[in-house]
């Protein structure tokens, strides 16, 4: 393989490997604080101890995605030096927000929220998970600027002497039209993820304690979680319809190669059919070989307009337009398909949406067999629990997927209603002083490194899972005058 494909390889396994870890991180963050607000606001035990437990959990998940973006950062400057001197203008700017306002108030209050709960007065320590909790989301929104600068190119200019794309607007890049659709869309999945996480691992404690003594008084703490949890997936899976609408619209004004791409649809239809299943040859890069089996006629043309009758044009009719406004081939000679490869953009759009109907299933189930305060000692449902509860990390990481591959071949992406001379095909990006032998090197030892990883954070989210949510004592505000009393980690 080539060295831009091991590139490829080594930036999608590392970013996919992170991403698993960042929407529960997000998502927990705020649902930690929610739970120790009920515990200040009741002064109910239950909500300390649910507060102590999934806060435990979170610290696990945070140090992790700490420890695996930053090789993120790294990559853009070896693997992708040409890259990061097209768009380093740009692209640097929201990064440098993300890590001086949001990432050092998230690293600074998480400190003190583990450390103060015997030390801070308890309105103090409540402010520092909340501030733990604004942090992470105001992270993700300079990464999701940046992100969509990629997508769809503004407040920038191309200048020809340097050969750069060049940012005379900051503020229309952190206000982009693609950032303001996007960002509510991942915020929405991260409480998706925390919400499914929260309530599986409840259920799994609700079923349990309930098969062994229907009165044991443990249960009604793991209910009020289970609950709570199920909630949050509902309102969070509304968020993800609506957003998800949203961005579809405008994706087919910004990118109609990956609206087309998404569906497998070969030629121009007006309407256009939703597929729900095409099969065929959909590696191939003329699209000539995929049959739509199953499909709901002019579903497609109201998901990208609005409007039920509308035309939506084909990957053979958007493939000639691309090559005469960008370029038929390379600097090789070589013919370039705008096309991107239907078999991962078609699937990955499928499954991100399938994977996820897991949570509503869960969510759902619960709420109707513990209404009216009752409890449930089923079975099945501990088990639709625990099947439940990586979905939606994998169907965030197919979103991912998708929006990223769909862009492919640029990793730059045109703004079609702005300068066109702002893109850039991804076989321009990487660093061709970087030896292919070295990036096979770096990647095998990355993976290999994230596995060993990857093993630590599943054995210790079991481990702490497992214990469940442990009786805890009411912190009391130490004498800071007693020097023998050290600093504590208050788990």
């Amino acid at each position: 393989m080539e060295a831009l494909d091991l590139a490829r390889w080594q930036f999608g396994i590392t970013t996919v490997y992170h991403f698993v870890l960042v929407p529960l991180t997000i998502g927990l963050s705020t649902l930690v604080a929610i739970m120790q607000t009920m515990w200040f606001k009741t002064g109910n035990e239950k909500w300390l101890r649910l507060t102590k437990f999934y806060g435990k959990l979170l610290l696990i998940n945070f140090a992790l995605g700490v420890a695996t973006g930053i090789v993120q950062e790294f990559q853009f400057g070896m693997n992708w030096s040409e890259y990061s001197r097209f768009v380093g203008d740009v692209f640097g700017a929201p990064l440098a927000m993300e890590a001086l306002i949001a990432f050092f108030l998230e690293s600074t209050f998480l400190g003190l929220w583990i450390f103060g709960w015997d030390r801070l007065p308890r309105a103090v320590h409540l402010a520092t998970i909340w501030a733990l909790a604004i942090g992470s989301t105001l992270s993700a929104y300079f990464i999701i600027a940046a992100n969509s600068w990629m997508q769809h190119p503004v407040g920038a200019e191309y200048n020809p002497e340097t050969g750069r794309a060049e940012m005379n607007d900051i503020l229309a890049v952190l206000t982009n039209n693609t950032a303001l659709v996007a960002y509510p869309h991942v915020i929405s999945t991260a409480f998706l993820v925390a919400g499914t996480f929260v309530t599986g691992i409840a259920v799994f404690w609700m079923v349990k304690n309930a098969r062994l003594d229907k009165q044991d008084p443990e249960i009604a703490i793991y209910r009020t979680a289970a609950r709570f949890g199920a909630w949050v997936m509902i309102i969070a899976g509304a968020g993800i319809l609506y957003t998800g609408d949203e961005q579809a619209k405008l994706m087919f004004q910004q990118q109609p190669i990956k609206m087309a791409a998404a569906e497998a649809l070969c030629d121009t239809e007006q309407p256009a059919a939703f597929s729900i299943l095409s099969i065929g040859h959909l590696g191939a890069t003329d699209c000539n070989d995929v049959k739509t089996i199953i499909k709901i006629p002019g579903f497609l043309s109201y998901l990208a307009t609005g409007d039920w009758n509308a035309k939506v044009e084909g990957l053979n009719d958007l493939q000639p337009q691309y090559a005469e406004r960008y370029g038929a081939t390379d600097t090789s000679g070589e013919t370039i398909h705008y096309q991107p490869n239907l078999l991962i953009t078609y699937w990955s759009f499928r499954l991100m949406i399938g994977l996820a109907a897991f949570s509503a299933a869960l969510a759902l189930a619960v709420l109707w067999f513990t209404r009216r305060g009752r409890n449930t000692d089923q079975p099945w449902l501990q088990k639709l629990a625990l099947i439940s509860l990586p979905m939606p990390f994998a169907a965030a990481s197919f979103g991912w997927i998708f929006t990223e591959m769909g862009r492919q071949p640029f990793v730059v992406a045109p703004n079609p209603s702005g300068s066109d001379q702002i893109f850039l095909l991804t076989r321009y990006g990487y660093s061709t002083a970087v030896s292919a032998g070295t990036v096979l090197t770096s990647m095998i030892t990355f993976t290999v490194v994230y596995a060993v990883l990857g093993v630590f954070w599943y054995r210790l989210m079991h481990r702490y899972a497992s214990e469940g949510a442990s009786p805890v004592e009411e912190p009391v505000l130490r004498d800071d005058s007693d020097e023998s009393q050290p600093l504590s980690f208050a788990y």
